[in-house]
């Protein structure tokens, strides 16, 4: 019999519930590139509203959506102020360059999160013609390698002024917005105040098996809609996908708690380990944390897989566990198990 992992790799590994696939085995469809797809537009509207947005654009990644968010809001030579952890910076295969011909302004934040202050100090003189002009500034909430870190929404809105003082534009890398939410009981509806665009994605911990949203207003959707189509990014019956998009947003926001509380409770078995260095603090599904110099990345990664546990590297001596809905309260158990009893 094939062993049943444990897959704590992250919160895309998940499969569609019996429900959820229900739900997209009856979906209506049509012909997304005419707009005929009722699925795919309900969805739109939805995630819109939700938000308090003007429009909406289904797209098939968050590396998509922010992309084409990038693109419409930058030039050739302009320049992108983020953390230096961010995704669109880390993990979007040099995208910036290559799509958008932009360079970026790194800051070192605190877990992914920067300051208006510290926004502000790194805008360039649009006078200068030696530097690049500032032309957007991107946050990530909540921080993949900040470990599931959420902002502050004082300081959002404290970044946003800086942003309006400057003309500049304003982009949410919120992948995993809804976990930041769950935990700061903010409103959608307040980030749609504040941000020109937000990227959402519903294959993480929403649980649906493909798709992202990028959300802004009609005139910049109508330009992400046509970079969409440059990037090759047009889908016909996709209204299939969308249903499992629809389905996640009425049914998986309020139990993503569940995952933080587990994410917690294994922070807290890990804190009393002899052989863990050092626990980030786990604010949502994504707990990091540091061993010793004495065991490698490999090793580790070995011993957990030969206990039916997957888990990643994060980086030297970093390894990442991200719980979702597909990590039952089971296999919490033989988690904390094989963590106390079965590895150094």
């Amino acid at each position: 019999m094939t062993q049943k992992f444990i897959d704590l790799r992250s919160d895309t590994v998940t499969k569609p519930s019996k429900p959820m696939l229900e739900a997209m085995m009856n979906a209506e469809v049509g012909d997304d590139v005419f707009g005929e797809d009722p699925t795919i537009n309900a969805l739109e509207k939805k995630a819109a509203t939700m938000f308090g947005m003007e429009a909406a654009l289904y797209c098939s990644s968050g590396t998509q959506t922010n992309q084409i968010a990038i693109k419409v809001h930058t030039s050739p030579g302009t320049e992108i102020i983020c953390d230096h952890t961010s995704h669109i910076y880390r993990f979007e295969g040099g995208g910036i360059g290559f799509n958008s011909g932009a360079s970026v302004r790194l800051i070192h934040g605190d877990r992914g999160r920067i300051k208006a202050s510290e926004v502000a100090s790194e805008i360039n003189n649009p006078h200068d013609y030696h530097v690049p002009t500032t032309s957007l500034v991107s946050i990530e909430n909540t921080s993949n390698k900040g470990g599931g870190s959420c902002y502050d929404f004082n300081e959002i809105i404290k970044i946003k002024k800086v942003c309006a003082e400057h003309e500049l534009k304003f982009h949410l890398d919120g992948a995993r917005l809804f976990n930041a939410l769950t935990e700061t009981e903010e409103s959608p509806k307040a980030y749609g105040e504040i941000f020109d665009s937000i990227s959402i994605c519903l294959s993480k911990g929403l649980g649906a098996p493909v798709g992202s949203l990028l959300l802004g207003s009609t005139e910049f959707i109508k330009k992400a809609h046509r970079i969409r189509k440059v990037f090759g990014g047009a889908m016909r019956q996709a209204g299939f996908i969308a249903a499992a998009g629809i389905y996640a947003l009425d049914n998986n926001i309020k139990r993503l708690a569940e995952d933080h509380k587990k994410a917690q409770h294994i922070a807290t078995v890990l804190s009393g380990l002899s052989y863990i260095e050092e626990v980030i603090p786990a604010e949502t599904n994504i707990l990091i944390f540091r061993i010793p110099d004495k065991i490698s990345n490999k090793d580790f990664l070995q011993k957990l897989n030969q206990n039916g546990i997957k888990a990643l590297g994060f980086g030297p001596q970093l390894i990442r566990f991200v719980t979702h809905l597909d990590f039952t309260d089971e296999m919490l158990v033989k988690t904390e198990d094989v963590l106390k009893h079965k590895m150094f």
